[in-house]
């Protein structure tokens, strides 16, 4: 079935989209967008320009930008925790910060067994109150995201920050690890790996303590690379791809795309029903109205 912003794979995608929406461009003229995190009691996006050393806000209301943070440490992805505050990874900190309701800046983790790590690039909380972040290269590569500069670590790899503040490795077998997000009922990790010649997403299985097993091959896609992604409140995935956005059942059945006129680089679920997907894209921000509403954070 034809539509211009959407492509229909299988007839579950409908239950998903309304046919008559249509992807909107909310505001445009930046480098590489990404971090996108919706604030509910604010009705606020905030966003990551990466190379611009910015955040920006998208007032849903009224429909205005403006700056949010500026500079902003080259941040990249962003998240809320349980209390609301604001998670943020930083390239040029090379850190994992948390914005206080006061303002103010707190460093939850700046390095892993005295080194620093490369280049926080995406964050998640799970209801324990542990923050999982993946740390590729990134930010160090060049001085385009960040601040060039030689790995002290030696490799890419998944993290997680404890409630006590430790900050373990718990995956350390990915090329740059990405996105992530965690199932419904947060027994599986879903880690995206932007290092391969292909879209591959891994799955984990999460145990009592948080400790990951498996972490096998779970979706692949030929088209473009799996950057940052989120849930559903039926558990499929909306992930980038690409210039796209594919949707993925549970099982990993890929059901329909949506068709973004830029590289697309992460999305999030926002809006009073949590059913407006927010899209970060290259030099513009997106939202497409859905039938669907995201998984429930917390």
């Amino acid at each position: 079935m034809a539509h211009h912003d959407f492509e229909i794979l299988d007839d579950r995608f409908l239950q998903c989209i309304a046919r008559s929406a249509q992807v909107e461009r909310l505001s445009t003229g930046y480098r590489w967008c990404e971090g996108p995190v919706y604030l509910p009691a604010l009705r606020t996006l905030l966003w990551s320009d990466i190379p611009n050393d910015r955040m920006l806000r998208y007032d849903e209301v009224s429909g205005l930008v403006g700056p949010f943070r500026q500079p902003s440490g080259y941040a990249n992805g962003n998240t809320l925790d349980r209390q609301g505050r604001l998670v943020t990874c930083e390239h040029g900190g090379r850190r994992v910060v948390r914005t206080e309701h006061d303002g103010n800046l707190s460093v939850l983790a700046e390095r892993y067994e005295g080194k620093r790590f490369n280049s926080p690039n995406d964050v998640v909380v799970r209801s324990d109150d542990s923050i999982w972040f993946t740390d590729p290269s990134y930010g160090i590569d060049s001085h385009y995201e960040g601040i060039r500069s030689d790995s002290e670590i030696g490799g890419c790899h998944v993290y997680r920050i404890d409630p006590s503040g430790a900050v373990r490795r718990v995956a350390d077998d990915f090329v740059r690890p990405n996105g992530l997000a965690f199932s419904i009922d947060e027994r599986r990790l879903y880690v995206a790996d932007t290092g391969l010649a292909e879209g591959t997403m891994r799955m984990f299985h999460v145990d009592d303590a948080g400790a990951l097993s498996g972490g096998e091959v779970f979706i692949t896609e030929t088209a473009g690379r799996f950057d940052g992604f989120r849930l559903d409140e039926a558990g499929r995935i909306w992930t980038s791809a690409g210039d796209r956005i594919n949707c993925y059942e549970p099982d990993g059945t890929l059901i329909g795309k949506i068709v973004v006129p830029e590289l697309v680089s992460n999305v999030v679920f926002g809006g009073p029903k949590r059913n407006r997907l927010f899209i970060t894209a290259t030099s513009s921000l997106y939202s497409v109205l859905l039938r669907v509403a995201g998984a429930k954070t917390f």
